[in-house]
């Protein structure tokens, strides 16, 4: 079951009336070859080679892979290797830039008249979910129409993690094409019902979206209810369609198929001028940061870059997050390179706070913020005598890990972190 009630939040988007600046070419990047969920892409350039902007660096024949371009012209100077937050390691290949950004000659719009020369497309372009774990598009775009039926395309722009505005700012400054690349989807996969969805937060672009939307038949803008985790993509599709998306499940499976408001841009930027997924927009904020801003980087542009346009006091942050303080990750290192995904950094002077946990006292809050009406509390017992037959009848794998119910739980028990724990638990053969 699916609960619309979800959790309220202070929204703290300070850098939502600031428009996105352009940062200033870096002398090197570090583009990782794992870039989103899925397999890793294996480098197809070697040192001393030359590459221009949206040249490919990177691809692999698995289908769950995305192809990388590099996003400055220059010369490649090493084949590296990033240590991953899940602890894995992947290739990177180090670009030193000559400053020149010349796009590739190669570069032009791709033809797109059906389903599967946009799925096709789409995966030329590199474009993976901008807004969260980074699903390869293409895949979402791929399926059999013998068995599938898609009825409903939904635009994710709900951005309800406080603090980003990268969304936000997309809708504000690329309206035109994120309704382009609507209409081209809509064409190509012949969709009855294209909607976006907007937070009633962001008044302005609801308006906007509106407007530009009112004569369009087929399109429609849902103004979505304030409160965390909106933007999940569970949560979404249900508040559109109705329709629940059972454990194990895909939307599209369902008839849905939901993208993210700026992957929508990209595309519809893709297919006006064949350049790839080379940069992207990401909001740098928190209280360490003097000057917060919505930047655009080339991928691979070390974090410390990022920091410094905004004028981040890096000396006083204590903490940084790679995305919103509810289900970001944290940094280690200011030299890690801006990944697809990443949608914002946050750099605060304080530390976390590790409030010391007390006893469950079976309120049922964690239970009642849950969105999609799991037990969190039971979870926890289940995960801590080793029982994986209850941890899977309690339907572990649905929970998304979006820490509603620890932000609720007055016995300040780390269910969230307990949730991730279990999952491994529960899919583990002993």
């Amino acid at each position: 079951m699916i609960r619309l009630n979800g959790i309220r939040l202070s929204h703290s988007k300070n850098t939502e009336n600031c428009e996105t600046r352009e940062l200033e070419c870096p002398k090197r990047i570090t583009v990782s070859m794992s870039q989103h969920i899925g397999a890793p892409a294996q480098p197809l350039v070697k040192p001393g080679d030359e590459v221009r902007v949206g040249t490919k660096i990177g691809d692999a024949d698995t289908y769950m892979t995305c192809p990388i371009h590099s996003g400055v012209s220059g010369r490649v100077t090493k084949i590296g290797e990033l240590l991953l937050p899940n602890g894995k390691v992947c290739k990177t290949v180090e670009i030193e830039s000559d400053g020149r950004q010349t796009p590739d000659d190669s570069l032009s719009p791709p033809e797109i008249t059906d389903k599967a020369s946009l799925a096709a497309a789409v995966r030329a372009s590199g474009c993976c979910g901008m807004g969260g774990a980074g699903f390869p598009t293409h895949v979402k775009l791929a399926y059999d129409e013998n068995t599938t039926r898609i009825d409903t395309l939904i635009i994710n722009a709900a951005e309800c993690e406080p603090y980003i505005t990268s969304d936000y700012r997309e809708l504000m400054e690329n309206a035109e094409g994120v309704i382009g690349g609507m209409t081209l989807m809509r064409e190509a996969l012949k969709i009855d019902r294209v909607c976006i969805g907007i937070e009633e937060n962001k008044p302005k672009a609801v308006k906007l979206f509106r407007d530009k939307l009112r004569d369009k038949k087929g399109f429609e803008v849902l103004k979505l209810r304030s409160s965390y985790p909106q933007g999940a993509e569970k949560v979404i599709a249900y508040y559109a369609t109705g329709r629940v998306i059972g454990e194990g499940k895909l939307t599209s499976e369902h008839g849905i198929i939901v993208l993210n408001a700026s992957t929508t841009g990209m595309i519809d930027q893709f297919a006006k001028t064949g350049m790839p997924f080379v940069a992207r927009r990401v909001t740098v904020d928190g209280d360490a940061v003097g000057k917060p801003s919505n930047i655009r980087a080339p991928i691979g542009t070390p974090v410390s870059e990022l920091l410094s346009a905004a004028d981040t006091d890096t000396d006083s942050m204590k903490r940084l997050i790679a995305g919103g303080p509810m289900m970001g990750i944290s940094v280690y290192d200011l030299s890690q390179p801006l990944l697809k995904t990443n949608n914002a950094f946050l750099a605060f002077r304080s530390e976390a706070e590790r409030p010391q946990p007390t006893s469950c006292i079976r309120c049922g809050r964690c239970i009642q913020a849950c969105p999609l009406g799991l037990m969190p509390c039971e979870f926890e017992k289940a995960y801590d005598r080793g029982d994986r037959e209850a941890l899977n009848k309690l339907k572990i794998n649905l929970c998304m890990n979006c820490g509603s119910c620890t932000y609720v739980c007055p016995a300040k028990r780390p269910l969230a972190e307990k949730n991730q724990l279990a999952k491994g638990l529960a899919l583990s053969p002993h």
